[in-house]
């Protein structure tokens, strides 16, 4: 290991207990719950035998009446769910991490779709949201004194059976626009009772959280307070620099850990399109001189020279991370092993948070593991051995193909990896260059760099191959990863691709990407609804020319709201002076104008362009397999045995999708596992009366 690293493998107390080192998986959303709970439970001990010092869960429920449903959240209600989150402490616990619990209650942000309880709040102020997801109508109701105390009496019952299940530390959440930070913000909190007012009555509530859960579990557990900061950092205190230093002064030996963070998820957990690593510490950075207890903290850090600056310049004690541990659960282990260089870094795409969005296992466009640690035995640094001697020629070296090639060639298979390009990365190539996705080249990076390491691969980049070259070349197996290609087609109110727009002035990025200029004013149509078409926009913006983006959806980029870029596209788009029209169709365009149509009132209006870039359908590049398969009859002759197509290839999606494409093509060729595909299922008693002794029996329909 470097020596320059030695700090952050120190051990750390954290009131009775201490963490082996400095790295501290924060609390996160991993999209499963008691419905999976051993698929949890791999997923992180991966990050516990990673070297990970402590590993935490996400929200955890105290209560009914804090039920985010239909998005996946993990409960606490009962002894009935102690044994579900057990699976994951012993699992953690087998490594010699810590494991902490993220104990919750949602107030007034969450909507109990599912338990229908009214939601609680200080003061009956209901949360506004503005994602559909989030949205709902029941409202919430003003919590009594004696919801308070009852409050403290889930959480106190909730944290004996996170001690019971085997956890280490036990949160409080004061943070995200839960129930302990609505008390902490007036906007929330306009009680007159001792609750609210200044700022010693606006922290009582989470005070007695801690103190209560201190009582109950303190002298086992270590117990922590997760709050956030950015809001109360910029309003002025009467007796300190602002109200964020007035709090963590009055709690400052209250809780064992401070675990600080920002208000809402955009700000949290900034893209990297839009948020450097680190982004955090102007608003945190003072959390560790007021108090003496350690603090944990984010900002999406990839690079052990900046964990360790964190620690020695006194801005954080513990080194917090959600998304780099699930881009490399071995992070800590490769740092110790001074295989630095190793690390498969985070790129800040934010698909693993669009997961949670959707409700689903956590994804991410790096690890193309996780999630898949139990159901497909999957395991980040460990590959089944190659099933024969024969080798693999993969066409293509996008993100798919270098996934491919990379994965086969770690199970021993000699790979041959082939591109057209004289630069190997595909799509990653145009893509990267394009505003603030320069970080997301780590994924044509770390895998390149990694296979011109490996003895059993050769790269032939600019080396276009047809049907008779890969015949000739006589490998067993054939990938074709060539990627896809943007079309010219319409969207259609049937909101499908339909037609195209076939002329001079129209383009596709495809051609942008081959050197195309198009002349301006620029019509960008995106029905895509991912990033691209925003971002280029701002690229044919900072080129001078005259911009507008039009969609026939509600925002630019729509789908950008499940990856926290949302917001600040709109404020990016602003800056370049790109006009914008939403709930739009592209009906016409004749070279000098647009003829954009309202798709709920069919009002027209015409924008005057001299170009259109289409941003909509995407096709396979397929022709290589096509012609492949119609000579099947040949194959035996050239010693083929599989030809298949992988990734954009195969179904055109994001890069995440083009890189578990990848990993499941080179994970399953010739396995021993090919067919595993388990089905988790919740740990439950067997029946209802053994769960709830003392409940009535259950009302029986009858027919």
């Amino acid at each position: 290991m470097n020596p320059r690293y030695d700090i952050l493998f120190e051990p750390v107390a954290i009131g009775p207990v201490t963490a082996p080192n400095r790295f501290y998986q924060v609390p996160h959303a991993s999209g499963m719950t008691e419905a999976n709970p051993r698929i949890r439970a791999a997923f992180r001990e991966t990050k516990a035998e990673g070297g990970w010092g402590v590993v935490s869960t996400g929200a955890v429920s105290i209560h009914p009446s804090s039920d985010d449903s239909p998005l996946p959240f993990a409960r606490l209600w009962d002894d009935n769910d102690i044994r579900s989150h057990a699976l994951t402490t012993e699992a953690v616990h087998r490594h010699g991490a810590l494991a902490a619990i993220e104990l919750w209650h949602g107030g007034a942000a969450v909507m109990n779709r599912t338990t229908r309880v009214p939601p609680l709040s200080p003061s009956g102020v209901p949360w506004a949201a503005t994602h559909v997801g989030f949205m709902g109508h029941q409202r919430p109701r003003t919590m009594s004194e004696a919801d308070l105390r009852q409050v403290i009496d889930w959480q106190v019952a909730a944290a004996r059976r996170a001690r019971s299940a085997g956890f280490d530390i036990v949160y409080v959440y004061a943070g995200m626009g839960y129930l302990g930070y609505e008390f902490l913000l007036p906007e929330y909190n306009r009680r007159t009772d001792a609750y609210g007012g200044s700022m010693e009555n606006r922290a009582r509530f989470v005070r007695q959280l801690l103190e209560a859960t201190r009582d109950a579990v303190g002298a086992d557990c270590g117990v922590a307070l997760r709050v956030s900061l950015e809001e109360l950092r910029g309003r002025p205190s009467e007796t300190h620099e602002s109200e964020a230093h007035e709090l963590v002064d009055l709690l400052a030996d209250v809780p064992d850990l401070w675990d600080v963070k920002m208000d809402s998820s955009p700000t949290d957990c900034g893209a990297s399109r839009f948020r450097p690593e680190g982004a955090h510490e102007p608003v945190i950075d003072f959390v560790r001189r007021v108090t003496d207890r350690p603090v944990v903290g984010v900002g999406r850090f990839t690079s052990p020279d900046t964990m360790a600056s964190q620690v020695k310049r006194g801005v954080l004690d513990l080194i917090g991370a959600a998304r780099a541990s699930i881009a490399d659960p071995f992070l800590p282990a490769k740092i110790r092993e001074g295989r630095e260089d190793d690390i498969r870094e985070c790129i800040g795409c934010n698909i693993c948070i669009s997961s949670w969005h959707d409700g689903v296992p956590v994804r991410c466009t790096q690890n193309a593991t996780a999630g898949e640690e139990w159901r497909r035995n999957w395991h980040p640094e460990r590959f089944e051995p190659a099933g024969s001697d024969g080798p693999v020629l993969v066409v293509g070296g996008g993100p798919a193909g270098l996934e491919a090639a990379l994965v086969l060639a770690r199970r021993g298979y000699a790979v041959s990896l082939a591109d057209r390009r004289e630069e190997l990365g595909g799509r990653l190539l145009f893509e990267t260059a394009l505003p603030g996705l320069a970080g997301w080249a780590r994924v044509q990076h770390y895998r390149l760099n990694a296979l011109q390491q490996m003895a059993n691969v050769e790269l032939y980049p600019g080396s276009e191959l047809g049907a008779d070259d890969v015949l000739a070349m006589q490998h067993p197996h054939v990938a074709v990863a060539t990627g896809s290609r943007w079309t010219r087609s319409l969207w259609s109110p049937l909101e499908i691709p339909a037609g195209h727009l076939e002329r001079p002035g129209v383009y596709t990025p495809d051609d942008l990407a081959a050197g195309a200029e198009p002349e301006g004013p620029v019509l960008v149509f995106d029905f895509d609804n991912y990033y691209l078409g925003g971002v280029l926009a701002e690229h044919l913006a900072d080129r001078g020319l005259d911009v507008h983006y039009a969609t026939p959806a509600g925002h630019a980029s729509a789908w950008t709201i499940m990856t926290n870029e949302q917001p600040f596209v709109h404020q990016a788009l602003q800056k370049h002076g790109v006009g914008l029209s939403t709930l739009v169709r592209l009906a016409a365009f004749d070279g000098r104008q647009a003829t954009l149509e309202n798709i709920f009132d069919g009002q027209v209006h015409t924008h005057l362009c001299r170009s259109v870039l289409l941003v909509g359908h995407r096709e396979p590049e397929d022709a290589l397999v096509r012609a492949l398969q119609q000579r099947q009859d040949e194959w035996s002759d050239a010693g083929i045995t599989s030809v298949q197509a992988v990734g954009d290839a195969r179904a055109p999606g994001a890069i995440v999708h083009a890189v578990y494409s990848g990993q499941e093509y080179a994970r399953l060729l010739e396995s021993r596992d090919a067919t595993r595909w388990l089905r988790d299922q919740p740990v439950t008693p067997e029946s209802v009366d053994e769960a709830y002794p003392d409940a009535s029996s259950p009302v029986r329909s009858v027919t």
